[in-house]
C-alpha cells in the first residue's frame, strides 16, 4: 500500500513515518485493503479555502475528506484524501486542555472513517461515527501508535 503524505503547515511537527505507520496499522485492524490514500496537513488558510470551494462554507474545519470509488477498478483501490488542519486540534486542544497531537490523530481516524463510508450528518450516523472513533482511538493510544508520542520499542 502506497500512503501519500504532504505536510505544508508549521503548527505542529508531523512525522510522516508516524502518519504512515498509524494510517498502515488503523487499515489493517479495520480490516480495509488498498493499495493508495493520501494524506495532506494543511494550514487554516488552505482547509478554509477547500471548505469554501467544495461545501460553500469559508469557515475552518478539522478534516475534509475526497473518498475515491471504493470499489475496486482493475484490480487496484484508491481509497481518497484527507486534509487535516493540525491548526485547529491545537486551538481545541487549547481551549479544552488536551493534547493537539492527540487531537490531530483524531482528525486522522476521522477522515478514514469518512473515506470507507463513515457520516456524522444524521444523528444516528454520526453516533455509530463517533462510537467507532472511540475504538479506533482506543487501538492506536493501546499501540503507541498517536501522532508525536514517543514511540516504544
Amino acid at each position: 500500500m502506497k500512503i501519500y503524505f504532504s505536510n505544508s503547515q508549521k503548527d505542529l511537527s508531523i512525522s510522516a513515518s508516524s502518519v504512515k505507520q498509524l494510517v498502515t496499522s488503523l487499515l489493517k485492524h479495520l480490516k480495509i485493503v488498498c493499495d493508495e490514500v493520501s494524506f495532506h496537513f494543511v494550514t487554516t488558510r488552505r482547509i478554509s479555502q477547500l471548505h469554501k470551494d467544495f461545501f460553500d462554507d469559508p469557515t475552518t474545519t478539522d478534516c475534509i475528506t475526497f473518498p475515491i470509488d471504493f470499489q475496486e477498478i482493475d484490480h487496484f483501490r484508491v481509497l481518497g484524501e484527507v486534509f487535516v488542519c493540525p491548526k485547529t486540534a491545537i486551538d481545541y486542544a487549547d481551549r479544552k486542555n488536551t493534547d493537539p497531537y492527540v487531537e490531530t490523530t483524531l482528525y486522522v481516524v476521522h477522515g478514514i472513517l469518512h473515506l470507507i463510508g463513515y457520516d456524522d450528518i444524521a444523528p444516528k450516523d454520526r453516533t455509530l461515527m463517533r462510537k467507532k472513533e472511540r475504538q479506533c482511538m482506543k487501538f492506536l493510544q493501546e499501540n503507541n501508535l498517536v501522532l508525536g508520542k514517543k514511540k516504544i520499542v
